[in-house]
């Protein structure tokens, strides 16, 4: 058994969509820069999405005209309909996502339609994708829990995964949106999506609201997944903070995994040092237990 684990760096996107201050195209630049020469592979750039509706991601194509790309890193991008689709076709994305749901209340709120809505939506970007050879990730959310429904039904995520999957998505990331999820239930979700998608195609998208983020991964592994998207500093709100998501910091996935004999290909100095200089940026505390043990210890 292989023990290369995959880390998808969302903070860039999922990150910082969620700020409240205006975050500059260079500094976003800058930061997409030093997560991949930190040795990610996979490092979120933008989403095509309205800038009415998030702000923060209003200059995607900017930041994807301007990043510096290295061989052998994708720099994936939202795209939630045709329109976002042809956006980032227009600034050379080789990788972009869909996002759906396994809760019909959150479907409403983030995207303002069902799920059965959303994935009428998805399939034109999907077939166009496919037509110009640009690879599809798919997000379902709220697997474990959701803010307006409480638990979510297992058949339902099986359901909304399988329909990604089926149309076309090389990868399904499986995320506890607002981070309630145990191990144990973690288990249980990857069981029940691996019994209709191979599970080489599962990722796993852990939030740490409730501290539980680093135990779901290792049981997500358990059961045979390999890749795992993480913060870098726990972008995307501190699990104190009002509102926040609660991001798992990549440090301290990269951190866990190596330690258990794993390997990632990323470099965690260069992580916690990337981690430090987007905090002092944003003007705030690392949400990283490893970047905040390590600049504790230099002092």
């Amino acid at each position: 058994m292989s023990n290369h684990i995959n880390i998808v760096e969302v903070g860039p996107r999922d990150g910082l969509q969620n700020e409240k201050q205006t975050i500059d195209v260079a500094t976003k630049v800058e930061l997409i820069e030093r997560l991949a020469d930190a040795g990610l592979k996979s490092v979120e750039a933008g989403a095509f999405v309205s800038p009415k509706w998030v702000p923060q991601m209003a200059a995607s194509d900017e930041v994807l005209a301007t990043i510096k790309r290295r061989d052998g890193v994708s720099y994936p991008v939202l795209t939630p309909n045709m329109k976002g689709y042809e956006g980032a076709r227009a600034g050379k994305a080789d990788t972009v996502a869909i996002f759906g749901a396994a809760s019909e209340s959150f479907s409403k709120k983030n995207i303002n339609a069902t799920i059965d809505e959303s994935l009428e939506r998805f399939q034109p970007v999907v077939e166009a994708a496919e037509a110009e050879g640009v690879r599809v990730r798919g997000y379902v959310s709220c697997v474990l829990g959701c803010p307006y429904e409480g638990k979510i039904a297992l058949a339902d995520v099986v359901k909304v995964s399988k329909a990604l999957y089926d149309m076309g998505c090389y990868e399904i990331s499986l995320g506890d949106t607002i981070g309630v999820g145990t191990a144990g239930e973690a288990r249980q979700m990857i069981r029940a999506v691996a019994g209709e998608i191979p599970v080489n195609a599962l990722a796993g998208h852990f939030h740490d609201t409730y501290g539980q983020s680093l135990a779901n991964i290792y049981a997500a592994i358990e059961e045979g997944v390999k890749t795992f998207d993480s913060s870098v500093s726990g972008l995307g709100g501190c699990p104190y903070a009002p509102g926040a998501s609660g991001n798992v910091a990549t440090e301290d996935v990269v951190y866990m995994l190596h330690g258990s004999g794993f390997e990632t290909g990323a470099d965690l100095d260069a992580l916690i040092e990337t981690s430090l200089w987007v905090s002092k940026k944003l003007g705030r505390k690392p949400a990283s237990n490893v970047t905040l043990a390590r600049a504790a210890a230099a002092t």
